[in-house]
């Protein structure tokens, strides 16, 4: 099943929002999928949920990679 950018664009927003709060970005994107009526077993929308995923944990290590280093070599 293919996404299209009305499907993918709130996700993206909720997973960005939800990676920088203390509560579970895999369970809102969950919640939202059924509420979009995706099909959560459908390998396209779990890729899409794996890849939204690893650019949201990229851009945090992005962000805070000085902080990180920091702390590495203390």
């Amino acid at each position: 099943m293919a996404m299209n950018l009305i499907e993918a664009l709130p996700l993206g927003i909720l997973e960005g929002v939800t990676e920088f709060l203390p509560v579970s970005s895999t369970g809102h994107l969950t919640i939202a999928e059924g509420l979009l009526g995706l099909q959560l077993d459908d390998p396209g929308v779990t890729a899409f949920t794996a890849i939204i995923q690893v650019g949201a944990i990229a851009a945090a290590i992005i962000y805070f990679r000085s902080d990180i280093g920091r702390l590495a070599g203390a």
